[in-house]
């Protein structure tokens, strides 16, 4: 299939299987991340699956991807970037399998069925409103930062929609890591397990990975810290393996 790219914009691969992403990099581009994210929540399968704030569509591109028979959502706030992700299911032929919606997380549950789905997934703005390095445009400061949703509107979309025992996953900073404890509990979300992430071994985390169980019991297992990069530069043995885990 051809793909009509807009002003600005390119196609890259993601290196799993054939699938790929229209990027527009002066709005932003995925990162590690949610390559990160993705994997953590392949672990258990899930037939129907919510992105919040999906951006370009990177999270729904790749679990289509891990899970062959599921049926995913990104909800994105910013219409153009909603576009951009839609355009890019569509380059994939994956238009029966991911639905890209234009919508705020703030109002996902007159947008889509509560308590109807199996796992939510979110890599949401990790700044405060005004915390962290400003942004160069709109785009990225929307992406970076808590203007259309905080970190309660995400945890508390996601409850909504979940079934009992339904799974959330989640990406941010280990510094709010109390609020996001806080927050779920609150919200019938039960810390099950986390992982931290280190740039190199020795270094502070500066990123973690939470997964909650709606109506789970009480118990936090902790996982070994991932880093990701060796003293040589490049990235350690377990990230290669998540990067090519489904290339086969």
């Amino acid at each position: 299939m051809n793909t009509i790219l807009e002003e600005g914009e390119r196609i890259d691969e993601t290196g799993f299987g054939s699938v790929t992403i229209i990027q527009k990099p002066t709005d932003f581009c995925y990162g590690i991340d949610a390559v990160l994210l993705a994997d953590f929540a392949a672990r258990k399968p899930a037939n129907t699956i919510v992105d919040l704030g999906t951006g370009n569509g990177i999270l729904p591109l790749l679990l289509s991807y891990k899970f062959p028979q599921a049926k995913l959502i990104g909800l994105e706030i910013q219409e153009e970037v909603s576009r951009r992700a839609s355009r890019s299911v569509v380059s994939n032929q994956l238009e029966e399998r991911i639905t890209i919606l234009h919508g705020d997380v703030r109002d996902v549950l007159t947008l889509l069925m509560p308590g109807g789905f199996d796992a939510v997934i979110a890599n949401p703005p990790y700044n405060t409103e005004h915390g962290g390095e400003a942004a160069k445009n709109e785009a990225m400061k929307i992406a970076r930062h808590e203007i259309a949703g905080g970190l309660v509107d995400f945890v508390r979309g996601a409850s909504g929609l979940l079934k009992s025992k339904g799974d959330f996953y989640m990406i941010h900073r280990p510094s709010r890591l109390v609020d996001i404890f806080c927050l779920c509990r609150a919200h019938r979300l039960e810390p099950k397990r986390i992982r931290l992430i280190a740039p190199r071994k020795g270094n502070p985390p500066n990123l973690v990975l939470v997964h909650c169980c709606k109506d789970g019991g009480i118990e936090l297992r902790i996982e070994e810290t991932l880093c990701v990069y060796n003293s040589e530069g490049g990235y350690t043995s377990e990230i290669q393996k998540i990067y090519e885990r489904n290339q086969q």
